[in-house]
């Protein structure tokens, strides 16, 4: 049967109703895009049957398409909704942009530049192909896509969230720990706990706030830069409590904090990776709770607890957050590694709240920028001084003849009058002065600032917040930072030898008289960060994986063996 014409044309029959005449095709052409525009009621057989069905699912919630079907579908749709029933189809769309290429060109097969998703899903998975689409652009927009692009979703977000999980589920079977264990109650947790709580219940907020409104991107990039804080801050932060050997209420917090938030990140994921979060909810759930839903996709979606989004808490660790970015800055400028302890870190604040937000988590701070104490800054000046210069080109015409005693009082006034103009400008705030009776304001872009730091410290600042550090270097923080190198090297052997994270070893070594009395002064705290039960100065025998350092001119020959 072919149904173009002209073949059509000879198919005729007689008028089913028996009223006489031939039926024959109509000489009129429709769009085919009609019959598209007809699913809602040509896919329930509507009006001859199925009523109730197509009235409980007319119009439809949610629509989605790719932009050229404004044109195509999504009108048609509507044209005929508006023509039969007299109101929209659809009540929500989301129209897609343009798949690009990797240099921003438009797909072809002339071109050579199509990619085949096969290739994609083969080489870094569904899930990953999913997550990329949903957080490059906003769904309306063109994006770019290739193979390398959909990889760094990999690298990045996929890998971060897998080793987060991978770190848990390793200590959890470690210590026998299970979401059956006795919880501490919120109110009696770390303040890193209670922070993490309140992140991941403004998270579930957030990201069901935006699924309900169709936004892609705000559903999925809150998770990504959650799961970000949670390995690069929390974890991090957390370790110790791990890898301690006492089962204390600190140690079950910490696992009851990983545990909430991996579950609940699992369920959150679920629409938009469908297979990491339902392995991740099979093992962490499924497995542990025979009563509970079998796949994250049976589950219902995660509920938050208003009580329990602590705005202060988040506010206080957002600047802790910060103060430890200025101070690994202010490392950074004067080139000191992080491994090498420093004696004290100071900060200037702009507020009361934000020096006592120092003061309470200052044992946070100084573990993060490894200082042996922070403070805060009882007078900024005595660290950081500025030099300020009025720019002739914009204040001259601002000001014209009046210029000259302006560029004086900001360049040569009182010191304490200029700190306090460079601080105002640096927190991008105007300046008033007034000479003579005269009233001037200046704008922080008229004015270029320069700061010097006094000797021995490094100095880092950013919106009106000043840190710094301490950067002299006694004999006794010199040794522990060889010490610290030494494990690192020791560490890093551990994982080259493929040992388990349980696994007890002995060292052997062969040291430069410098890096020996490092060894010496800090065995018991080496010994314990690389589970090595001896530590032995003596030439590495057979069956030791041995290698040779060099650290800060100093040689180091290490030999690690596990104890079976």
């Amino acid at each position: 049967l072919d149904l173009h014409r002209p073949y059509v044309d000879e198919i005729t029959f007689p008028n089913p109703r028996g009223t006489g005449g031939i039926m024959r095709r109509v000489p009129e052409v429709i769009d085919v895009w009609f019959d598209s525009g007809a699913m809602p009621v040509a896919q329930w057989g509507y009006p001859v049957s199925n009523h109730a069905l197509f009235e409980q699912q007319f119009p439809a919630d949610y629509i989605c398409e790719a932009v050229d079907q404004t044109r195509g579908w999504f009108y048609t749709l509507h044209a005929i909704s508006s023509m039969v029933f007299e109101q929209p189809c659809f009540k929500n769309v989301i129209c897609l942009g343009l798949i690009l290429d990797a240099n921003g060109q438009k797909m072809s097969k002339s071109k050579g530049n199509v990619i085949d998703p096969w290739e994609v899903m083969n080489t870094h998975g569904a899930d990953s192909f999913r997550w990329y689409l949903y957080t490059a652009s906003p769904p309306g927009e063109p994006r770019r896509f290739s193979l390398d692009l959909v990889g760094k979703v990999v690298s990045g977000f996929y890998l971060t969230l897998w080793n987060t999980y991978s770190f848990f589920v390793n200590y959890a079977n470690i210590d026998g720990w299970s979401p059956s264990s006795p919880q501490p109650p919120i109110s009696e947790r770390d303040p890193l706990d209670r922070y993490v709580l309140a992140e991941l219940n403004k998270l579930v907020k957030d990201v069901g706030e935006a699924f309900d409104s169709y936004d892609v991107p705000g559903a999925t990039r809150p998770i990504q830069a959650f799961v970000e804080m949670l390995s690069n801050w929390y974890v991090r932060l957390s370790r110790r409590r791990f890898w301690k050997n006492e089962a204390d209420t600190d140690k079950q917090s910490a696992y009851a904090t990983l545990y909430e938030a991996l579950v609940t990140v699992a369920k959150l994921i679920a629409p938009t990776m469908p297979f990491l979060s339902d392995a991740m909810y099979r093992n962490l759930v499924a497995s542990q709770d025979k009563k509970a839903p079998e796949s994250v996709h049976l589950a219902f979606f995660p509920t938050y607890d208003p009580a329990l989004i602590d705005q202060a808490s988040i506010d206080s660790m957002h600047l802790v957050q910060e103060l430890v970015s200025l101070g690994r800055a202010a490392r950074e400028s004067v080139k000191i590694g992080v491994r090498q302890p420093l004696a004290l870190a100071l900060f200037s604040t702009p507020s009361l709240k934000d020096a006592q937000t120092v003061e309470q988590f200052a044992g946070l701070i100084a573990a993060e920028l490894n200082v042996k104490r922070v403070e805060v800054m009882k007078d900024a000046g005595s660290f950081v001084s500025y030099k300020l210069g009025p720019k002739p080109s914009v204040l001259g015409k601002k000001f014209g003849k009046d210029f000259p005693k302006i560029q004086k009082a900001m360049k040569e006034g009182d010191p304490a009058d200029v700190q306090r103009y460079a601080e105002t400008l640096l927190r991008g705030e105007n300046v008033v002065l007034v000479l003579d009776g005269v009233t001037y304001e200046i704008m922080p872009e008229e004015v270029e600032v320069w700061r010097q730091s006094v000797e021995g410290y490094a100095i880092a600042e950013s919106s009106g917040y000043i840190a710094a550090l301490d950067t002299t270097l006694d004999e006794p923080l010199i040794l522990e930072g060889l010490a610290r190198e030494v494990v690192r090297r020791v560490q890093s052997m551990r994982k080259d030898a493929d040992f388990a994270i349980t696994d007890k070893i002995i060292v052997q070594y062969q040291a430069s008289e410098r890096l020996e009395q490092a060894i010496n002064a800090h065995r018991d705290y080496i010994q314990m960060e690389t589970l090595a039960s001896q530590m032995i100065r003596a030439d590495s025998a057979n069956g030791f994986h041995v290698e040779e350092f060099t650290i800060d001119n100093e040689t180091l020959k290490i030999g690690v063996k596990r104890i079976l």
